[in-house]
């Protein structure tokens, strides 16, 4: 008899999948709902990203598996969304016509790397959900960076970020009750 080898990893705790659902919830409804704002909008994805780098690194902490990638992403989450909500703090009219474009390329960067980690945790044992994030997310950057320097470059941040974060958000609250219930 072959022994199958398995690539297995821990999945993180139930209950952080249900908060980060809910955060990507809330956030998408928001940009959603108000997409009048580029002040708030980037204010808000600064917040967002500085949130999912903390949840990042507390899934680091819970699963060891691929915990070098984890911990970029982090940390790249985290001062992304520092940088961001310190320059709308300094000067947010100029900041925000600045950053919309220039965030727009950062954001389908960090897009694309999120979702090739969240791929690589999906095809170690993550599960669907975590498979369907991370494609979601690769789409999501790969959109952002092909409207970089467009016209109408924050609208399309709005809508996508708004889109992708409820539909990411309902994904991830059910693979947490899914992962309850096993």
């Amino acid at each position: 008899m072959e022994d199958a080898v398995q690539f297995e990893t821990r999945q993180n705790p139930w209950w952080l999948l249900l908060l980060g659902g809910i955060l990507n919830i809330i956030v998408g409804i928001l940009l959603l709902t108000s997409p009048a704002s580029a002040i708030v909008l980037v204010w808000v994805l600064g917040l967002y990203w500085v949130i999912q780098g903390i949840f990042t690194l507390i899934g680091m902490f819970l699963d060891h598996s691929a915990w070098g990638w984890k911990l970029f992403a982090g940390i790249i989450g985290i001062l992304a969304g520092i940088m961001v909500m310190r320059g709308i703090s300094l000067a947010p009219v100029g900041t925000t016509m600045l950053i919309t474009n220039i965030f727009v390329l950062i954001l389908g960067i960090q897009g694309l790397i999120a979702g090739a980690v969240m791929l690589v945790m999906a095809f170690k044992g993550g599960g669907w959900g975590m498979g369907i994030l991370a494609v979601l997310s690769i789409i999501f950057g790969i959109i952002l960076i092909l409207a970089f320097g467009e016209l109408g470059t924050a609208r399309v941040l709005i809508w996508v970020v708004g889109i992708f974060a409820v539909g990411g958000g309902i994904v991830q609250i059910f693979q947490a009750f899914r992962q309850r219930s096993e």
